[in-house]
């Protein structure tokens, strides 16, 4: 039976079987050192007569645990006052030469190449680490929620193309020819109608895809805590949020400048710092690693494009402050209509947003009107949500946590890629898989679609 390396300490004398990686080997002719490493940890194992091995190979070790000497315990290392007697050693798995290290933090390789040996990269202490945390915050934001009685619900990944913000990424449809899915930009929509279905409290972890630019803060993919509830006020979500939040960096050891989290409006915020995402700390703050968080109110609703058309600021679901709402079902003074969105910056980061939502078709459906959407355009691509707003919607709101970026700040990473286990790469390729690519020409058959290349013109 395997014995795990943290648990070496409470068998002194034991015979044990331990499974893991070699982390280091130190031969000395007639010994051989070698740290063994697993997912708990890392011990010192001494042998003779071993077979070759060679760094990140995959080996099990069968010995006895016995204490080290006062004068040779590592302190370095929780199991540092232990090694293993080595009695056999089998190799499962022999590593050749990596291309590149993976005792470093990694920061000095080209990214497309970590990337292209993501697996690899992976078992730098680092990663696992930011991994780790990942899971850590994740499992405690659950824990949370569901003292508040919420209940976890799986949306769909398969769904239509609206107007959300960003581009869509399209996936084509076999059995309905010249017809496509979306893939989700957020669970929007869907939560939204789960709040007509009475659910009243929902929440996932959401996955949301969407084709724009990557930066060092975004990619195509990312993970939301994303929640919505029934019958709240805008000050009753924030609470939520802002309690789960505190309530998840609790268990993963974070430090907050503030509680409760400073609330600032918009206009005071753009005065004040000149942009609605900044950073409260202190020099000394940002040294000690503190995280400084502000909820940030009072968003105008609208905003002009560059062709100098009505669009949304945030979203178009949101419900507008009550003293505006009459303002915008006449469409006047659209410049000054204040909406319901409420954003959490944490460290010069938006990590989390939400708002107050329309149950009311009428106001929904004038706010597509305001950005130049025909009736029948409406009704085409959001039909479905007039629809359910005429069977009994409760006043509900909600937010998504962007939490990748908060452990970003937590973690001092620059790049949101550091935080996922098989992130995008900075150029928009796959980690270890080359995508996207092409398909062969039956996949195309079947799904009727043909591939017309781009001609490149020569220019003088």
């Amino acid at each position: 039976m395997r014995t795990l390396i943290k648990e070496t300490l409470e068998k002194v004398g034991q015979s044990v079987t331990l499974n893991g990686w070699v982390d280091s080997i130190r031969d000395h002719g007639k010994v051989a050192f070698i740290d063994l490493r697993d997912r708990s940890g890392k011990i010192q194992c001494v042998g003779k007569d071993l077979p070759k091995v060679t760094a990140e190979s995959v080996v099990e070790i069968n010995g006895i645990v016995a204490k080290r000497p006062e004068k040779l315990i590592n302190p370095k290392l929780p199991t540092g006052s232990v090694e293993i007697q080595i009695e056999k050693m089998t190799v499962m798995s022999l590593c050749k030469e990596l291309p590149f290290p993976v005792d470093t933090e990694g920061y000095e390789i080209d990214e497309e190449l970590r990337l292209k040996y993501r697996y690899l990269d992976l078992r730098r202490p680092r990663l696992r680490r930011n991994i780790k945390v990942r899971s850590e915050y994740v499992k405690a934001a659950r824990e949370y929620l569901f003292t508040q009685d919420f209940t976890e619900v799986e949306t769909p990944l398969l769904t239509k193309s609206t107007p959300e913000g960003s581009r869509d990424f399209i996936v084509p449809s076999r059995l309905y020819p010249g017809k496509f899915f979306a893939l989700p930009q957020s669970p929007q929509q869907y939560k939204q109608l789960l709040m007509t279905a009475g659910v009243e409290r929902y929440f996932q972890l959401a996955r949301c895809l969407r084709d724009e630019d990557p930066r060092a803060d975004r990619g195509f993919e990312h993970t939301q805590i994303d929640l919505e509830m029934s019958f709240v006020t805008r000050e009753e979500v924030m609470k939520l949020v802002e309690g789960m939040t505190i309530y998840a960096l609790n268990k993963i050891g974070a430090k907050i400048a503030k509680v409760p989290f400073p609330i600032i409006t918009y206009q005071e915020a753009m005065t004040k710092y000149h942009a609605d995402k900044f950073d409260l700390r202190t020099e000394s703050e940002k040294k000690s690693g503190i995280l400084s968080f502000a909820w940030v109110i009072d968003f105008p609703f609208f905003e002009k494009d560059k062709e100098g058309k009505w669009t949304f600021t945030h979203n178009p679901f949101s419900q507008p402050h009550p003293e505006h709402e009459q303002w915008l079902l006449e469409k006047k003074n659209i410049d000054k209509i204040l909406t319901s969105q409420y954003d959490l910056v944490c460290n010069g980061f938006e990590v989390g947003g939400g708002s107050i939502r329309s149950n009311k078709p009428e106001v929904l459906q004038t706010v597509f009107e305001i950005m130049g959407y025909k009736k029948d355009e409406i009704y085409q691509k959001f039909g479905h949500m007039l629809a359910a707003f005429t069977y009994g919607t409760p006043k509900h709101g909600g937010c998504a946590q962007g939490f990748e970026r908060l452990l970003m700040a937590y973690l001092g990473e620059e790049y949101l890629r550091e935080i996922q286990a098989f992130p995008q790469t900075g150029r928009g390729h796959t980690s270890i898989m080359d995508a996207p690519s092409e398909l062969d020409e039956e996949q195309l058959k079947e799904l009727g679609i043909s591939v017309r290349r781009q001609s490149k013109t020569k220019t003088g």
